[in-house]
């Protein structure tokens, strides 16, 4: 009887398994359940961007370090224009905990018509890619590649905005195997979309990115007709919730500006570190990017599990147990820590045998990008588990609402520490774009090793403030 009657009680909590005594044990398999199926929707991802890097890099040497130019200079408009998107997950799971179906759906739907808002947007940031990129001093052959893809890239901006949104309704539901199989279709037609613009229309580069945007706007159509679908019309209402409501959409736009412009401010600085490394060379840029696109090996997945953080998070806060919520975000950050160390150990020692896969051989360069790219390999492998600890950490955070204190944080970190010490590294007196740093000539190798330094100490802060239960605090109801 007491078995039942405290399993009734803890009915409500996600991943809690009760024994004999009435004790409550995280359920692993339970966390797994959410959080495999998430990791796989990552690495969907992860195969999107080395799909769109080995196409890139069957075009020239030149192409690929044109992309590394501008992909995560793209993210970083992508996040901060797009956190609304991002935030609805956090308002369904809370909104699931406490069993407020038609909660769950108005939240989506406002952080669809905050999409729409903040469309136009996007049409200017894609009309201002050689306006952003004039202050680099780029070769101009460099920058006309870049802006070929930056402008359908960016046109595609309200699509993933839209498919985070929709995402985070079936994510906040721990419905993750619906995500899944539509990230599934998005990446098998990205690749098709690739092969027929690249090489059957010889749209080069562009194809790339438009092929992109429309394998985006098909994930957006096949969420949203599951979204409206009659299975989601109880508890949820999907079809009746769709109206604007000012104070709701102020609470999406208050909570999701900080969300999108937390890893918005990190992928500015490391946009502005793959914008030097294309400064010193387009060899070095090449092999950045290269390297960066291997990495995501380990971060995509682990950013599947942290989403997972900040569903158990939230519904636990939603349920009314922050003790949970905090157990909760401890074995998430645990997984992911696990997760990343293991593969950027088999980064650093297979590097030898990827690089070479995304550099063709017959380009110019290509085996000066392989020769270096296998240097920065062990670099990069280097960090996962601090990079672990800062994503895992942070998403958890996202899902108890606690994302402005974390912000600055980042915001500290990556301004006044990573920006000018990688500057400082990777630049040898007269080649960087400030003369009031000290600047010591260590090329490439030196700009990672400025990366290694920021990652380790944004990790342990990261993780410091899940640690200090600040978000216990907050409320968003």
């Amino acid at each position: 009887m007491t078995e039942s009657v405290n399993a009734r009680s803890f009915s409500r909590l996600p991943a809690v398994r009760v024994d004999r005594g009435g004790r409550r044990h995280v359920d692993l398999r339970a966390v797994m359940a959410l959080a495999l199926p998430l990791m796989l929707n990552s690495a969907v991802q992860m195969v999107l961007n080395l799909t769109d890097t080995w196409f890139i890099g069957t075009i020239s040497t030149e192409a690929m370090a044109a992309m590394g130019a501008v992909h995560f200079l793209a993210i970083v408009f992508l996040l901060g224009l797009g956190g609304v998107g991002l935030a609805v997950q956090t308002f369904v799971a809370q909104a699931y905990g406490a069993r407020l179906g038609r909660n769950a759906s108005r939240s989506t739907w406002q952080g669809l018509w905050a999409t729409l808002l903040l469309a136009p947007l996007f049409l200017v940031v894609a009309a201002s890619g050689p306006l952003l990129l004039s202050p680099f001093g780029l070769n101009g052959d460099l920058v006309n590649e870049a802006v070929r893809w930056w402008m359908p890239r960016m046109l595609g901006g309200p699509f993933a905005v839209a498919l985070w949104a929709l995402s985070g309704f079936f994510n906040g539901l721990g419905r993750t195997r619906v995500t899944l199989l539509v990230m599934l279709a998005v990446a098998i037609a990205n690749a098709a979309l690739n092969a027929a613009f690249i090489f059957g229309l010889g749209l080069g580069i562009a194809g790339s990115a438009w092929a992109t945007t429309l394998s985006l706007a098909f994930g957006c159509a096949l969420l949203a007709w599951m979204f409206l679908s009659p299975a989601m019309q109880h508890p949820y209402w999907t079809r009746v919730t769709w109206r604007p409501n000012r104070r709701r959409l102020r609470r999406i736009l208050s909570v999701g500006i900080p969300t999108g412009v937390f890893p918005a401010v990190d992928l500015v600085a490391i946009s502005l570190f793959q914008l030097m490394q294309v400064r010193l060379g387009v060899v070095q840029g090449a092999a950045t990017q290269i390297v960066m696109m291997l990495t995501s090996i380990a971060y995509l997945p682990a950013i599947g599990i942290a989403i997972a953080g900040t569903t158990l998070v939230g519904q636990s806060i939603g349920a009314g147990d922050k003790a949970w919520a905090q157990r909760m975000g401890n074995t998430i950050i645990l997984i992911a820590a696990c997760y990343m160390g293991a593969i950027g150990a088999a980064i650093a020692l297979g590097g030898s045998w990827l690089v070479p896969v995304f550099a063709d051989p017959s380009h110019p360069g290509a085996a000066d990008v392989i020769r270096l790219a296998r240097k920065l390999v062990w670099i990069a492998g280097a960090y996962q588990v601090f990079d672990a600890l800062n994503l895992a950490a942070a998403f958890c955070l996202r899902g108890a609402g606690d994302v402005r204190t974390p912000t600055t944080y980042l915001l500290v970190l990556a301004w006044l520490g990573f920006v000018p010490l990688a500057h400082m590294f990777s630049f040898a007196p007269g080649e960087g774009w400030v003369t009031f740093l000290p600047q010591f000539g260590w090329g490439t190798v030196g700009g990672w090793w400025a990366s290694l330094i920021y990652i380790c100490v944004l990790g342990v802060v990261m993780w410091a403030r899940w640690r200090s239960g600040a978000w216990r605090r907050i409320r968003l109801t």
